[in-house]
């Protein structure tokens, strides 16, 4: 095999009106990554397809490997301001780059194959390959889109006990018609994204 090791990347929040935009990165030796993906009692799939309680299995259980120093995984967020400030792809990217540089060892970088979700592409100096429905179908990228959105999950929920008006436990900032009702009536706050809202905010 020519790579040793595998890194899968996905981001999570590309949609959502308010909250941050988070980036994960999974690194695994080849040869564990069937082991590792057998080694859970639920089936890997794209994060969005699994239940709040198995996505919340499967980070506990890579929590555990990562302790073990059998993976290692590293998340990459940008706050709602900078998205607004430069864009979301531009922001994504620049989790991306950010987040390789901690992640891969210069070492083993020539070693190591990144794979990536969807449209999302890696510097040029890292070996790589880009596939369509990745989070379903890779599962090192599976793997990083479980800790992606559990991670960001985790800070929606956060943020309710500064912001409960805006029921951000129950929507994590995606633009439900309750969240955006909840706009019109109280305003936005430091965590939404202003350039998201332009035509509830003209209204």
């Amino acid at each position: 095999m020519k790579y040793q090791y595998i890194v899968g990347i996905d981001e999570v929040g590309r949609g959502p009106v308010a909250g941050p935009v988070y980036v994960c990165g999974v690194l695994i030796e080849c040869e564990l990554l069937d082991e590792i993906v057998s080694g859970s009692q639920d089936p890997l799939r794209d994060s969005k397809k699994l239940t709040e309680k198995m996505r919340l299995r499967w980070f506990e259980y890579l929590k555990k490997l990562k302790q073990e120093k059998k993976i290692s995984y590293h998340i990459a967020s940008l706050p709602a301001r900078v998205v607004d400030a430069y864009g979301i792809n531009p922001s994504i990217q620049t989790c991306i780059d950010g987040m390789l540089k901690k992640l891969i060892p210069e070492t083993i970088r020539d070693k190591t194959l990144v794979m990536l979700d969807g449209g999302l592409s890696a510097p040029v100096a890292y070996p790589q390959e880009t596939q369509i429905r990745g989070d379903e179908n890779i599962p090192s990228i599976g793997l990083a889109s479980i800790i992606a959105k559990v991670s960001r999950d985790e800070y929606m929920t956060r943020l309710n006990s500064s912001y409960p008006q805006y029921e951000f436990t129950n929507h994590k900032g995606y633009g439900t018609k309750k969240h955006m009702e909840l706009i019109q009536k109280y305003g936005p706050c430091e965590e939404h994204r202003l350039s998201f809202l332009k035509k509830i905010l003209n209204t």
